[in-house]
């Protein structure tokens, strides 16, 4: 199947309802915690990651605990986000902080949380991204998402369009780097938000991929081209349905 195949069988599906969104998402939301969040930490493992999101726990565990931390992170933001994917809530900036704080809540850097870093809020230093030092400046942050905000209400929801929204919000977002830590984690999630509140098919990152997708949201942020990473993304998309299947 080829992307367009894939958003066409899902939209077969009629997903409106919880019970039929956790249906189908029940092995995509463990295969997506797992390779977003070993992108970030490579110490997560999919037992592990299988284990807390099947059975709330894992057994036997000698690691980090952070590792958990952030799994369970991982697990309590995809419970908060499935309802409103069902009613279609649009993306806010109150929404925006409230799926950081899911996702980093407990395991924020402990350098920059002494610096007066909270889960749940924009940065309050500056820190810049990338080879090309990209970031917004901290005063700037809140108006920068807002316009974004303000910019996916006002694109038609019609044909390629949604595709090429879903990229342009995580390239954006990752440009403006909102928070002081987890803007991939919350970019990553954003972007399948966006896809599924449009009834679209969301999609994993590959960790074993992360090289090419760091380099097409570089490409973004020299460019303000989002073509090779709409490009990424059909490809993930394509990869995350053959191999996962449809039900």
């Amino acid at each position: 199947m080829n992307y367009t195949d894939i958003i066409s069988k899902w939209k077969e599906k009629k997903i409106d309802s919880i019970e039929k969104l956790d249906q189908q998402l029940s092995n995509f939301r463990i295969t997506f915690a797992y390779n977003s969040g070993t992108i970030e930490n490579p110490q997560i493992t999919y037992h592990a990651t299988r284990e807390v999101f099947e059975n709330g726990k894992v057994i036997n565990f000698c690691g980090d605990i952070q590792i958990i931390f952030e799994i369970e992170n991982q697990k309590k933001c995809y419970n908060f986000l499935v309802p409103k994917i069902i009613n279609k809530d649009p993306i806010t900036s109150d929404l925006i902080k409230k799926i950081h704080y899911q996702l980093m809540q407990g395991v924020y850097d402990e350098h920059r949380w002494q610096k007066g870093e909270r889960p749940g809020h924009y940065k309050i230093h500056d820190y810049v991204i990338g080879k090309s030092n990209q970031g917004a400046l901290p005063e700037e942050v809140p108006a920068e998402i807002a316009e974004l905000c303000d910019e996916i209400l006002n694109i038609p929801d019609k044909g390629d369009n949604i595709l090429k929204t879903a990229a342009y919000i995580h390239c954006k977002f990752e440009n403006i780097h909102a928070f002081a830590d987890g803007n991939g984690r919350v970019g990553r999630t954003l972007m399948n938000y966006y896809l599924m509140i449009n009834n679209y098919p969301p999609l994993v990152v590959y960790s074993e991929t992360k090289d090419q997708y760091y380099k097409s949201l570089d490409h973004y942020d020299n460019t303000g081209d989002i073509t090779p990473y709409l490009n990424y993304m059909k490809k993930s998309l394509e990869k995350t349905w053959v191999l996962g299947e449809l039900k």
